[in-house]
């Protein structure tokens, strides 16, 4: 029997099913009587059930309730849009500003620019300050407070843009100024720049937590910018401005900063002339301040009109911003790219006194000990060509450290990187990696660099054919030398026949294993010297390979087109590579070609480099044309040469530019000029830029950006260098090495009488 229902006590299930089953349909439907509870509460149960009596009565009140004249569509309009104005009208008033939360910190980065940087982005300022950046931020701090001009070069890197945007933004809320102007090489990094600062403001806990002032009415806006129009603060307009070119600080009663404008522009005239700003006190301020970050781009810099532009620009457009009668303050951080460009001409005292220019540098004074960090730079080098992270060149200054920085003066010791052990290795790896870009930008002293005239083609060199067969020597060649360049997979190598005044002819080269193809690289090489000697290690496949390169070319005789019989007078074998120094030592004093073997070294010697002319010559060494041969022997127990690299690349293809049948022409063997096309691409894989420094100008050679391969182009260089050895000579060349004397025959002498 089904229990007893309590209509006084229903549940609304229980409900809905007693009512719809009442022969009437589908009377009340879940959601009418949810409804039905939540407008008449109590009155009709609790909040478990409901009185179905009650409820029955308040329906029938509902009824017969007198219904209100319904609203016409403008009545309601007008009535909806009195309730968005109301909406409006509440949330544009920002109520009440927060406290300061910290006001003895704030009075202190009031008061100091440095205690401002440190307190409030140490994650921007992370390392201790240098002695130079303590130097220019008291520059800053005074001409923000006092006015003045200052131009400051650091090297990239020192921070000293966003020590510019900093500059701005303490300067702003500090209120040194009405008017504060950023400006940059161009309006979109300009813009960028201004980005950062609008961020700050926005995000950072310590600049809301004490200047709630300037940043609570900008967190209010959530980055809509088109409640600005109407933001108030007890009633009155804040007047603030969020745009992407340009800030206006809120009208806050009180603040330092009220009302400050911060403008963004790029080094046109047309955006920088006429800035100014209508305040609501009906003052028209303009700009006071002006803070330039970089203001010259790479090609406007090797541009000599767009650098004289640029500085009358700054002169004329920028300087004359503040307007007639008034004076500006001006901060510029920049960095010379080139010689005689905007930077260094607005650093220059003597052109720019106003500016007060001063450069810092990254090395004051380089580290005496030369020979150790050509060593480390070798070991390096060697490393990162054969895909390694120059661990093993770290490792050997680690081991030499005391004596590799001595005489070492570096302005930022904390600066370097997580895999360098000091800031005077960093910034030799960075002088390492290219010299040009390290003296410009780091040292803020660059070097002059002009791109050698009448470069050869690959295809001018394949096509300089003299008509010889492989192995076949000209008749007037009397020297016959070799080059071995040691790399990890392979050996490359190239035998050269030349005259005594530098005529000479390529001929033949390759590579050793053999790689029976026309083109290939040394990434891609398919014989190696592993699989050519299997079971050896590293220096086991290197000693082998030399030895039976050299027993296969070196114990040859070659034949000159007369018929005579020639041999190889000298061959020179690369030891700059870390790996195989010191079995290529061990090579050329084991082997039986002993008396004509020599360890090569080449030197990178550039226009800031020391030359070999000054080196101190000791007794016994031999000095030809830019090679020296030291009479040190070392643990090693074998003399080795030393070569000024950058002057015989010039040398050698000065004589590749020689017409065929002129004296000191390069020429290559065979009549097909296709079966040459790897080697010159190899001779063609560097570029020679006309370098000036220290009172010296010095070709540089620099591989090309795409890094090929550049082998036989230092095979060719150590031939040429051989033949000089040897008694080789340019014509009229005044520092060419001593002729050997030429042996006479006691017999012959004895007929002489």
């Amino acid at each position: 029997m089904a229990a007893a229902i309590n209509p006084r006590k229903l549940r609304p299930a229980d409900l809905l099913r007693l009512v719809n089953s009442a022969g009437r349909g589908s009377v009340v439907t879940e959601f009418q009587l949810r409804r039905h509870r939540n407008q008449a509460g109590y009155t009709i149960g609790d909040a478990r059930t409901v009185d179905l009596f009650r409820y029955a009565a308040w329906l029938t009140l509902e009824y017969f309730k007198p219904k209100a004249e319904p609203l016409t569509y403008e009545e309601q309009k007008a009535r909806q849009a009195e309730r968005n104005a109301e909406a409006v009208r509440a949330a544009q008033d920002i109520g009440e500003i927060p406290a300061v939360v910290d006001p003895d910190r704030k009075a202190r980065c009031e008061a100091s620019f440095r205690e401002f940087c440190e307190t409030y982005f140490p994650e921007v300022f992370y390392f201790p300050w240098s002695d130079d950046h303590l130097r220019v931020i008291d520059k800053i701090e005074k001409a923000v407070r006092t006015g003045g001009l200052f131009a400051m070069a650091m090297p990239r890197g020192s921070g000293k843009t966003v020590l510019c945007q900093t500059a701005v933004l303490w300067s702003a809320l500090i209120g040194a100024t009405p008017f504060v102007c950023l400006i940059a090489a161009s309006a979109e990094r300009a813009r960028d720049l201004l980005e950062n600062i609008k961020i700050w403001l926005e995000t950072n806990p310590l600049l809301q937590a004490d200047f709630p002032e300037v940043t609570y009415p900008i967190q209010c806006l959530e980055r809509i910018t088109n409640r600005q129009k109407g933001q108030k603060y007890k009633g009155e307009p804040t007047r603030i401005d969020w745009a992407s070119d340009r800030i206006v600080l809120p009208t806050i009663a009180g603040s330092k900063a009220s009302g400050v404008v911060i403008s963004s522009s790029g080094m046109k005239g047309s955006d920088i002339r006429g800035q100014n700003y209508a305040r609501a006190d009906g003052q028209v301020v303009r700009p006071q301040l002006v803070m330039v970050d970089d203001p010259q781009t790479t090609e406007s810099a090797w541009s000599p009109s767009q650098s004289q532009r640029r500085e009358a620009i700054l002169a004329g457009d920028v300087l004359g911003m503040a307007g007639p009668g008034k004076k500006i303050a001006g901060l510029m951080a920049c960095t010379v790219i080139r010689p005689a460009d905007m930077a260094d001409n607005i650093l220059d005292r003597e052109k720019h006194p106003e500016w007060q220019g001063e450069r810092t540098k990254m090395v004051y004074a380089f580290p005496s000990s030369e020979k150790l960090w050509a060593k480390y730079a070798e070991l390096r080098a060697d490393s990162l060509r054969n895909d390694g992270d120059g661990s093993e060149a770290t490792e050997f200054y680690v081991a030499n450290r005391e004596a590799m920085d001595k005489g070492a003066v570096i302005a930022w010791p904390q600066r370097f990187n997580e895999d360098e052990v000091s800031a005077i290795q960093h910034a030799m790896n960075l002088r390492y990696r290219d010299e040009a870009a390290f003296f410009a930008e780091y040292q803020n002293e660059p070097i002059v660099e002009e791109i050698g005239e009448e470069m050869l083609t690959a295809e001018q060199i394949a096509a300089k054919l003299n008509g010889y067969r492989p192995g076949e020597i000209p008749i007037g060649c009397n020297h016959l030398t070799m080059f071995i360049d040691v790399q990890q997979k392979v050996l490359f190598w190239m035998l050269c026949a030349w005259e005594d005044n530098f005529t000479g002819t390529i001929v033949d080269y390759g590579a050793w294993p053999e790689q029976k193809r026309a083109y290939f690289t040394l990434r891609d090489v398919h014989s190696t010297l592993g699989r050519a000697t299997p079971g050896a290690g590293l220096e086991g496949q290197i000693f082998g390979g030399l030895e039976k390169l050299t027993a296969e070319k070196l114990s040859r005789a070659y034949r000159r087109e007369d018929g005579a019989e020639m041999r190889i007078d000298r061959c020179l074998v690369d030891a700059n590579w870390g790996q195989s120094t010191d079995v290529v030592y061990q090579f050329c004093r084991q082997s039986s070609f002993a008396g004509i073997l020599l360890p090569s070294h080449g030197k990178y010697v550039g226009a800031s480099s020391v030359p070999f002319s000054e080196y101190k010559r000791k007794r016994g060494d031999r000095v030809g044309l830019h090679w020296r041969i030291p009479n040190t022997i070392g643990r090693r127990q074998v003399r080795h040469a030393l070569i000024d690299t950058n002057y015989w690349k010039t040398f050698v293809h000065a004589r590749l530019a020689v017409a065929m049948g002129d004296p000191g022409c390069l020429s290559l063997f065979g009549r097909d000029g296709k079966a040459h096309r790897l080697l010159a691409d190899h001779l063609t894989a560097e570029y020679r830029v006309k370098t000036v420094a220290r009172d010296r100008t010095v070709d540089e050679w620099k591989l090309r950006a795409t890094r090929p391969d550049n082998h036989w182009l230092d095979c060719l260089v150590g031939c040429a260098v051989a033949a000089s050895i040897q008694g080789a000579a340019l014509p009229g060349v005044a520092d060419g090495p001593a002729r050997p004397r030429q042996r006479i025959k006691l017999s012959e002498l004895q007929r002489s009488r």
